[in-house]
């Protein structure tokens, strides 16, 4: 069986672009994991304000990982360039967006590697 991931700093991503990234890079600091949709009733405040939060925080160790899905009401139907366009062009975030996730898989790990670190 191989080697289970032990944090999120052990996994390699594609970002939007096709090109991997070795979360490794954001050792110490802290992380927000974020599911980013560019039709969802919500996706003028959410850019609004993760762009704001960013601006605040980055200086201080912030660092936003946006994972675009479509899984849910077909929210984020476009292509990775289309995603892109759409959140550096209209919200002008710059905070790294990835490449669409299957959201059932990504928080299955992260709920399972939550309750290991706590031992629950």
């Amino acid at each position: 069986m191989a080697n289970q991931p032990e944090s999120i700093y052990d996994l390699t991503v594609k970002d939007a672009n096709g090109n991997n990234v070795d979360l490794s890079i954001y050792k110490g600091k802290v992380l927000l994991v974020v599911n980013v949709a560019s039709k969802c009733g919500l996706t003028n405040s959410n850019y609004s304000e993760l762009n704001q939060l960013y601006a605040k925080y980055k200086d201080q160790g912030l660092e936003i990982l946006a994972f675009p899905c479509n899984q849910f009401g077909d929210e984020e139907p476009g292509s990775n360039k289309q995603i892109l366009e759409f959140v550096c062009t209209r919200f002008k975030s710059e905070f790294p967006v990835f490449d669409k996730v299957n959201l059932f898989f990504f928080f299955f790990f992260f709920f399972f590697f939550f309750f290991e670190v706590i031992n629950i």
